[in-house]
């Protein structure tokens, strides 16, 4: 039954809530467009695209914002009623701190839900559309990111210098194109003026350019007697693979993510990743075995039939032994070949094992983190008692920077093996909870752990105590 107690403790919360989620949201939003922005300055992009893009990106911030508006907001709350002394009132009526707390941690507990369902159903598709958007933006339009005057040397096998690039980023001048051939002197393209497109499939980069020259270096290498060729052309078209480009631009050009995956998608992909173990046993039985001569002699007793009595001449002997000694040696570097190429493979799989654990284990983590601010934020704000903006924003940077680290160190630990995948991604929370339990008790005993004048008071005793010990030595 909602009582009156908990419709003001709601009412004091709903506002600072959605008022710093908002801003949470701006924030990370901005923090993206910061890291992209030498790929998405000067795109082109319409107004539509852009507002796309936006809405991807403040989707995708979702789960982790969630838990800072809810930090914020309950320390706010706690603090601004602490402040117009109405915890005083509330305690002076005989309500304890856990009661008053109730409504606010069941709003919690719903608004982990929302973040689980957001981070399960939802995230997955804007994780897709977002990477793929990324991609379009910067694949469609490559020519983009060859600036003015600036080498660029991401496509593999040249170097481009652009001298000016016309308002319709497809028109260029002063064009000098360096082919890589690893002779005495690379290959070298000059024109004047030119055309810069990429083909409909966006595969290839094309160069139309007019007015240039051409300069070649033939003849055998390692040596100095080579053909210099001067060509002059007035329209020339040069055509540049993308792949590399693409490869530059995206950690994984097919666009798989695991974070594309709901958390069934991510359980099923984690049973049959582990159930590819025991093909290594068979592998290693087809590829390494049959180098491995001897060991199909292992259950026989080939050596009793051997005539032990006959001496062979040395010479013979010696052309053996460096014949069975080459043999063995050949076939040791085989057996090693083959086992490195099956360590790799299994080192990879155990790599896309653990990403894989990491996200299915991030479907809960930032939901469970919800819960864990709140028992942080909301015994924080009943004993700092200030309201506003200031003292609780800063107490929440603090913990949230703590928990964003403790997270962040956690899942690169799971991702490096140094930790199971279990204790890096729940670090920060088995981490936090302890101190969320301790600041509960301080707030139901009335602690004056961030009380100034208590300090004063603590310090001026100490300091008298101090005075007196020196007067009478």
């Amino acid at each position: 039954m909602i009582k009156k107690l908990d419709i003001l403790v709601l009412r004091a919360f709903i506002g600072p809530f959605f008022a710093t989620f908002l801003i949470s949201i701006f924030v990370l939003v901005l923090q993206f467009f910061w890291v992209y922005l030498d790929d998405f300055v000067g795109k082109g992009l319409d107004t539509g695209t852009l507002f796309y893009l936006i809405g991807m990106v403040a989707i995708h911030w979702v789960p982790l914002a969630l838990p800072l508006a809810l930090l914020l907001s309950s320390i706010m709350t706690f603090g601004n009623l602490g402040e117009t002394f109405e915890i005083v009132a509330i305690k002076a009526a005989g309500i304890p701190l856990l009661r008053f707390m109730r409504p606010l941690f069941i709003t919690s507990v719903f608004i982990s839900g929302i973040a689980f369902l957001f981070a399960n159903n939802i995230i997955p598709y804007a994780e897709l559309k977002l990477d793929t958007l990324k991609y379009d933006i910067i694949i469609s339009k490559p020519a983009f990111d060859i600036k003015e005057g600036v080498f660029y040397n991401k496509i593999d096998g040249y170097i481009i210098k652009i001298g000016k690039k016309e308002k319709d980023d497809s028109t260029i001048r002063n064009i000098v194109i360096y082919e890589k051939n690893y002779n005495l002197q690379d290959n070298l393209l000059v024109a004047e003026s030119g055309i810069m497109r990429t083909t409909p499939d966006k595969k290839f980069l094309e160069f139309v350019m007019h007015n240039g020259w051409r300069y070649q270096e033939k003849g055998p290498h390692q040596t100095f007697a080579t053909d210099y060729i001067k060509t002059h052309f007035k329209e020339y078209k040069k055509v540049f693979d993308l792949k590399s480009f693409q490869l530059n631009k995206t950690n994984d050009s097919s666009l798989y993510n695991p974070k594309i995956l709901s958390v069934r998608q991510l359980q099923k992909a984690v049973d049959s990743i582990k159930n590819n173990d025991s093909i290594y046993i068979k592998r290693a039985t087809i590829e390494i075995n049959p180098y491995l001569t001897f060991t199909k002699y292992k259950d026989s007793v080939w050596p009793k039939h051997i005539d032990t009595t006959y001496s062979y001449p040395k010479s013979l002997a010696d052309s053996i032994s460096l014949l069975v000694f080459e043999r063995v040696a050949n076939q040791i570097n085989l057996v090693k070949a083959n086992a490195n190429i099956l360590n790799n493979d299994y080192l990879m799989k155990q790599q896309s094992l653990r990403n894989h654990e990491i996200e299915w284990h991030r479907k809960f983590t930032l939901s469970f983190a919800c819960l864990v601010l709140f028992l942080i934020g909301a015994p924080l704000g009943s004993i700092i008692r200030k309201g506003g903006l200031g003292s609780p924003l800063v107490f929440a940077i603090v913990f949230f920077v703590l928990f964003h680290l403790l997270n962040t160190f956690g899942e690169k630990f799971a991702k490096e093996g140094v930790t199971s995948v279990f204790v890096g991604m729940w670090l920060s929370t088995l981490v936090l909870i302890p101190v969320g339990i301790f600041l509960i008790y301080k707030a139901m005993r009335d602690s004056q752990l961030f009380n100034q004048e208590f300090y004063f008071r603590l310090f001026r005793s100490i300091k008298t105590i101090i005075g007196n010990f020196t007067n009478r030595k």
